[in-house]
């Protein structure tokens, strides 16, 4: 192990203080950053002087950053900690878009509030106490000893009732979900020292060498093969927040390696059909989806479900179906239109796929009967009707997604009709 010589500082080092803070932050938006990172951080900008910003922003960038998905954020949140005279108004402005006299004009840039969310934490003593007629009152002491922790609430609550911070920590928790699958069944085989089913092939070429006679018998075991993951994500009016968390939970699912998919293709539909799968490739989650909403023009409109698989089915059914993919069409069903082309459009993409699944935010609701006329037409032409509206209905997904037996809340809403 090197051994380093002691760093010269002063009694009141304010600027180590600073770059562990900023260290800190560095850590909470998701780059790892360690204590020997920030050591040498500390002992770089002592070696480089402090005279100059550019010298000192690229000094502090070769000791933090060694991803290119990890540049934007470092850069924000370099922006807001040196740099930013207003930085504490600005991060406000951004977490509480209510509050007047600190908006800034233009949106936030990628990775911009997740860099606020970072910084805020180390900054949140800072702020301005409560009055002090507000401690007059009466003090309750609560016993929450046995209540589930925020995690659990989380799970179990509806992406719609949450606030801002809980969204925040809701979408680091679905950065952490996968989506395993099981291989399906394949007729090709690869070679193995102990298989269920002889080589014969690979006996006979090298027997060849050994002028005819047989002296080993090679095996072999099916080679596994993946399915694709095709998702159908309806970005209208009524599924506006519930799609935003599922395009999280999707992009964890396309950059999680190991997990079993051969690919992820994701899909957008309001008023019209959106590819947005290179999107969804980006490492970045924040630049992710701020690319994804870019590229779809429809965040928040009608809904034309019928038009939208017809697309689907005549332009990307042949080119992302392929290898038995699973499907998961992400809509609440409430369409306007014909509802014979609709059931038409769900029967061709039935008959594609592999599995089809339908999330349904509505179903959270006890009362939840099969009544409007999209969901009527949609609800004969799936294989497991599940609700999506919170964490633990995602949970709940990755558990039954490779049991073909799983029909979810299909049959029972069937019985209703």
């Amino acid at each position: 192990m090197p051994e380093y010589a002691p760093i010269d500082i002063p009694d009141n080092p304010r600027l180590a203080q600073n770059i562990i803070h900023f260290a800190r932050a560095l850590r909470r938006a998701g780059l790892p950053v360690g204590p020997g990172r920030t050591i040498d951080a500390i002992r770089a900008v002592e070696t480089a002087g402090f005279t100059d910003r550019t010298d000192f922003y690229w000094t502090l960038h070769a000791c933090f950053v060694n991803r290119p998905e990890h540049r934007a954020v470092f850069g924000q949140i370099f922006r807001l900690y040196w740099r930013d005279p207003r930085y504490l108004e600005h991060m406000m402005s951004m977490m509480l878009p209510a509050v007047r006299g600190v908006q800034e004009e233009r949106s936030a840039q990628a990775a911009e509030k997740r860099a606020a969310q970072a910084l805020l934490g180390d900054q949140m003593p800072d702020l301005p106490e409560a009055p002090d007629h507000e401690e007059d009152g009466t003090q309750i002491e609560v016993d929450a000893s046995l209540t589930m922790s925020a995690e659990e609430r989380l799970r179990s609550l509806d992406f719609e009732q949450m606030s801002a911070a809980e969204m925040a920590e809701a979408k680091r928790m679905l950065a952490r979900l996968s989506l395993p699958v099981k291989p399906i069944a394949s007729r090709r085989g690869m070679a193995t020292h102990h298989g269920p089913r002889i080589d014969y092939r690979r006996t006979l070429r090298a027997a060849m060498r050994t002028g005819g006679e047989i002296r080993s018998v090679a095996e072999m075991r099916p080679r596994p093969r993946w399915p694709n993951l095709v998702v159908l994500c309806d970005i209208s009016g009524s599924m506006s927040q519930y799609s935003r968390m599922v395009l999280h939970f999707l992009h964890a699912v396309s950059n999680h390696k190991g997990a079993g998919w051969a690919k992820v293709h994701a899909f957008t539909f309001g008023t019209r059909l959106t590819n947005i799968t290179r999107h969804l490739a980006t490492r970045d989650v924040d630049a992710a989806l701020k690319a994804a909403g870019a590229e779809a023009q429809d965040w928040e409109g009608g809904t034309r479900i019928g038009d939208c698989l017809h697309a689907f089915n005549r332009d990307w059914s042949r080119r992302v179906m392929g290898q038995g993919a699973v499907v998961l069409v992400i809509t609440d069903g409430l369409d306007r239109g014909d509802a014979g082309a609709l059931a038409h459009e769900m029967e061709r993409l039935h008959l594609s796929a592999r599995r089809l699944i339908w999330l349904n935010p509505l179903l959270r609701w006890e009362g939840f009967a099969p009544r409007a006329t999209g969901i009527r037409a949609m609800l004969t032409h799936v294989d497991s009707f599940r609700a999506g509206h919170s964490i633990a209905s995602l949970e709940d997904l990755a558990a039954a997604i490779s049991k073909p037996d799983d029909m979810g809340e299909k049959a029972r809403l069937l019985a209703l009709l």
